[in-house]
């Protein structure tokens, strides 16, 4: 049997044009010549719809695009990822799978593991399957389970990803007491660094395990904050990988069960895998939007530089407009790297000093701030200006704003909102300055593309006469280390000091980071590529006194 993997890249609630890629899929899926085609979970609304699965005509929409799909299965069988309702327990529903053959839906098949935590919230929704059913399709047996289904094999070791979490049930041992011959998981996985590695591992251990094929369908492309990565797979029953789609792109790729494959290896390149998904999760931000350019702020540091090379590279340098805004504290350097960034990505630039504004600003306020001395109050006011600027170029041209700020200043409140926080998307939000620099080496590797005295000089705001984020932070080195321990592991202060860390620095960044939640519930929409990003996935409320 020619099975495929239909590999694509949904747009959230967009059942028609979602329905018109899965007959586009299955027809090539044909022409490949397969005998059953399979798709991601939830393929007909994509993943995560989140309260928009409250809305009854988007479930029945999604269930009329399964009428209109089961005709194409005549001739060959799908597997296609829907929301189902539960009629016994309404409002409820299931994360379903549907196997179509003939022209018509054969079976439902509904995921049993509901993750709650991290980004996922599907007990919000969806019901727990009552049991596992297997499809016995041209004298094949296969198991359908969706997604988390298959990561709670209770021999495994605990892993961060899950958050250490077991359930009571077993799909993936339910299948196969039921006779599995093969195991398919469709799944809408998102990407996060390091996160492939251990899910190969566990997927590799079942296989083996249970001495029988897996084959994984992810979805790809991204969803506001969420960027799916693809790399589906098929492993065979020795735990090997024998074939394996693209990474962060759409694909369609075929497993003959009757043939003899090669063994292959499987990586993470963890620099490579993070600028992929951040330029994927860009051009879906814009695209699925209704964006066809950015503007971004270039101050002449190393994070407008990165998102600047990033846009490019999702976008094509015509629909990048940098703005550099020097105030009287910028260095004459600060405005020539932009330049010479702008000449080395092909992208317009565009020069507006900001020293008259400010001026006004000042001479306006003096009544009221009177002899007080120059602060945060005046230096926030450049910041702001800089984004009033920036955003009247994106309400006059309709472009959409990117915000450069990256995790440890977003962490630290070092940032100012209504000013350098305004935007439609922060694309460097889930990136530790540490991993920013990594990134901007790497897209040097081969020619420099990032001005060398970017990446050489020290991090300023330039917001104050010789100001460096050194006189306010850590160095990032430590701080990045100490963010990662209490923000993505979950540590105590009193874990991260037996760590070897300073503890009046600890306390006080802890503390830093708790104080500044307010800035960042008002933050915009951030790509997440660590296990723990601030938004959707992180919960903090506001006001609160935990004491560390």
């Amino acid at each position: 049997m020619k099975i495929a993997i239909a590999q694509v890249n949904p747009i959230i609630a967009d059942i028609e044009g979602n329905c018109n890629k899965i007959s586009q899929f299955v027809t090539l899926a044909k022409k490949k010549g397969a005998d059953l085609v399979i798709f991601p979970e939830m393929a007909t609304i994509g993943y995560p719809p989140m309260d928009l699965l409250e809305h009854k005509k988007l479930i029945d929409d999604n269930l009329r695009a399964l009428d209109a799909i089961a005709p194409l299965s005549s001739d060959c069988g799908i597997i296609c990822g829907y929301v189902d309702y539960n009629y016994d327990n309404p409002p409820m529903l299931y994360n379903a799978a549907a196997f179509m053959y003939g022209g018509k839906l054969q079976s439902k098949h509904y995921k049993t593991l509901l993750p709650t935590y991290d980004v996922f919230d599907e007990l919000r929704y969806f019901s727990p399957a009552p049991s596992q059913e297997i499809i016995t399709y041209k004298g094949t047996n296969i198991g359908v389970t969706i997604c988390e289904d298959i990561w709670n094999d209770m021999s495994q070791s605990e892993d961060m990803f899950m958050e250490f979490r077991h359930y009571a049930v077993d799909p993936i041992e339910n299948c196969i007491k039921k006779g599995a011959d093969i195991l398919v998981n469709i799944s809408a996985s998102p990407y996060v660094k390091g996160k492939n590695s251990i899910k190969w591992t566990k997927i590799q251990h079942v296989a083996k395990k249970y001495k029988v094929p897996v084959i994984y369908v992810n979805q790809v492309g991204g969803n506001d904050s969420l960027i799916f990565d693809g790399n589906s797979f098929v492993i065979d029953k020795t735990g090997n990988f024998i074939l394996k789609a693209k990474d962060f792109q759409e694909d369609c790729i075929v497993f003959d069960t009757e043939k003899e494959y090669m063994h292959i290896s499987c990586e993470e390149d963890f620099i490579a895998d993070i600028e992929k998904a951040l330029i994927l999760g860009i051009r879906d931000y814009v695209y699925k939007s209704g964006f066809k350019k950015v503007v971004l702020g270039l101050s002449g540091g190393i994070d407008s530089a990165l998102t600047a090379c990033l846009a490019v590279k999702a976008l094509g340098p015509q629909n990048v407009l940098g703005i550099t805004m020097p105030s009287i504290f910028s260095s004459r350097g600060s405005v020539d790297d932009s330049v010479e960034l702008a000449h080395n990505l092909g992208i317009e630039i565009h020069t507006i000093p900001i020293k008259n504004l400010f001026n006004t600003y000042i001479h306006e306020l003096v009544p009221y701030f009177k002899d007080l001395p120059f602060d945060i109050a005046e230096e926030n006011i450049q910041a702001r200006i800089r984004g009033n600027i920036l955003m009247a170029f994106s309400n006059k041209f309709g472009m959409l704003l990117l915000t450069t700020g990256n995790k440890s200043e977003l962490s630290m409140g070092y940032c100012t909102l209504y000013g350098d926080m305004a935007g439609g998307l922060a694309v460097l939000s889930d990136m530790p300055k540490t991993l920013v620099y990594a990134l901007s080496y790497y897209i040097n590797r081969d020619k420099e593309i990032i001005p060398g005295s970017i990446l050489e000089k020290a991090p300023s705001a330039e917001l104050r006469e010789n100001q460096k984020d050194q006189d306010s932070l850590p160095p990032y080195e430590i701080l990045d280390q100490i963010i990662e321990r209490y923000v993505e592991l979950k540590m105590s202060a009193e874990q991260i000091i037996d760590d070897g860390f300073d503890p009046d620095i600890v306390y006080s960044v802890l503390r830093t980071i708790d104080r500044n939640e307010y800035k960042r519930k008002q933050a915009p929409v951030g790509l997440k590529v660590t296990t723990k990003a601030f938004g959707v996935g992180r919960r903090i409320p506001i006001v609160q006194r935990f004491k560390h």
